[in-house]
């Protein structure tokens, strides 16, 4: 079996691209099972009595009384309501986990650390490493054997391992498919490995994960995100366990953007999946979106699946409708096509855009 690396620059560098047969562990993981190692993201803890409360107070997510076993997506939003980092985070034992970008670890435990102050928390980077199993044999009894336990937990609830770490069952929204991540110590990431491949959980890169990533419609911070990237237009919008935004929370950096754009109901882009053409060579991520030569987006993740083909996440203009004729790359020649499907829903106004139009009905 031979380790392909992947891209390097790129935001999967040093991790294993595929084993040779990419297709093929792509449909392992559509029908029987694989396990994916991305021990390159960053893993940290946050200790003391104070840690929900605080974490509370300087994310986005309802997370003060977050219960024991449970996990949810979370950000940290500049003043202007721009995101900055994204995690997942698991309460389990005393101590929450947040995981998150590789790139992003050391930058993400700083601004934790410098937030501290009189606070009874103490934020730290651990050695422990991530990986993901897909499949909808994971349920089988050779693989709950390997996991000691005897049924899979709920979507978005973790349990602790025998041996140290935990295991999560991710959500399975728009796909219907088992994900699971296990984190645990990173001297025990081979041993593991070892035994869910003899237990028949195929070795797989992190290539088979990325298209189903992608083909769930699922961002990625810093490749389906820009600078600008506010979460209305990504879908980060919803209670623990669907979003990473609670709407019913304390205030928080970047709280009046979110307020006012979940009011007036008009994010300004939309993150939609294309459909690439696949006898041109592949875009890249940052390429332009262009109808009538007019740049209406950003390419997020290009990755190749085995049942749709070329495909992509891209940031779009809201609003664009789903046949609009558009292009992409480098030099505009890769024809590109929305998924229907992959649209949000039709602009609804929000209280705030309602109130408006009725003063402004009345003022007439």
């Amino acid at each position: 079996m031979t380790a392909v690396p992947a891209p390097d620059p790129g935001p999967d560098a040093g991790a294993v691209w595929h084993y040779g047969d990419p297709f093929g562990e792509q449909r392992a993981a559509a029908t029987e099972a694989v396990v994916v190692d991305r021990s390159h993201r960053a893993v940290i803890t946050l200790t003391g009595g104070d840690r929900k409360s605080w974490l509370h107070s300087i994310s986005t997510q309802h997370v003060s009384e977050l219960p024991e076993g449970a996990s949810t997506e979370n950000l940290s939003l500049d003043g202007q309501g721009r995101v900055e980092d994204h995690w997942i985070q698991t309460e389990l034992g005393g101590v929450t986990y947040l995981d998150t970008e590789a790139w992003r670890g050391e930058p993400l435990l700083a601004y934790l650390r410098a937030m501290v102050f009189w606070s009874d928390v103490t934020p730290d980077a651990a050695d422990m490493v991530v990986l993901s199993l897909l499949g909808p044999r994971l349920s089988e009894p050779a693989t709950l054997d390997v996991l000691g336990v005897d049924e899979l937990p709920a979507e978005m609830t973790a349990v602790p391992l025998p041996r140290g770490g935990f295991m999560r069952r991710m959500t399975s929204a728009h796909t219907g498919q088992i994900e699971l991540d296990v984190l645990v110590p990173r001297q025990q990431s081979s041993d593991w490995l070892h035994r869910l491949t003899q237990a028949g959980v195929r070795a797989a890169g992190v290539w088979a994960y990325e298209a189903h990533r992608v083909a769930s419609r699922r961002p990625r911070l810093g490749v389906d995100t820009d600078e600008r990237t506010i979460p209305h237009e990504v879908g980060w919008i919803g209670d623990p366990g669907v979003g990473a935004v609670h709407l019913n929370k304390g205030c928080y950096r970047g709280q009046e953007t979110v307020a006012r754009v979940h009011n007036l109901g008009r994010p300004p882009r939309m993150l939609v999946l294309l459909h690439l053409d696949g006898s041109a060579d592949r875009p890249a991520t940052g390429d332009p979106v262009l109808a009538d030569k007019r740049t209406v987006g950003r390419l997020g993740t290009v990755v190749d699946h085995v049942d749709l083909g070329p495909i992509a996440l891209a940031l779009v203009k809201r609003g664009l409708p789903a046949d609009t004729a558009l292009v992409t790359g480098t030099g505009g020649d890769v024809a590109a096509v929305i998924d229907p499907d992959s649209l949000p829903p039709a602009d609804v106004a929000g209280a705030g855009r309602i109130a408006v139009e009725r003063l402004r009905g009345t003022n007439r």
